[in-house]
């Protein structure tokens, strides 16, 4: 979604000779074409061969290390995330954002909430605060 995003202000700031608008959302369609049609064609490609290579050592450790990897490479944007997300001006502290995550995390934890209507509900709890009491 972030290189959708990234493709998507890329063509609005460059439109060429089309509406900024229909340059837009063609850049982040193009985007996102290139970004997973890839991966769609190993699954489909390669995925008959799977099995064949699952007791290949080397490439068992090979793939354990990448999805290591990947492990760090997500847990490093949850951190940049959160770090943004709670100190969105480098030395303020958001507190709505603190106390609208710590009841989305208890709503999970606590009261077993599917994550749909929570994401919802922070996303409605947002609007709401940042309609009423920003503007």
């Amino acid at each position: 979604m972030v290189t959708q995003f990234v493709g998507f202000l890329g063509a609005w700031g460059n439109p060429g000779q089309l509406p900024p608008i229909l340059s837009a959302t063609l850049g982040a369609l193009v985007t996102t074409w290139t970004t997973f049609e890839p991966c769609f064609l190993w699954i489909f490609l390669g995925g008959p061969y799977i099995e064949k290579l699952r007791g290949n050592e080397a490439l068992t450790t090979a793939l354990s290390a990448v999805t290591a990897a990947v492990v760090g490479v997500v847990l490093n944007l949850a951190v940049w995330f959160g770090l943004h997300v709670i100190f969105p001006y480098g030395n303020t502290v958001d507190w709505f954002a603190i106390v609208v995550g710590m009841a989305a995390f208890a709503a999970m934890i606590k009261w077993k909430v599917d994550i749909i209507p929570v994401v919802l509900g922070a996303g409605l709890l947002g609007l709401l605060f940042k309609t009423l009491f920003l503007f």
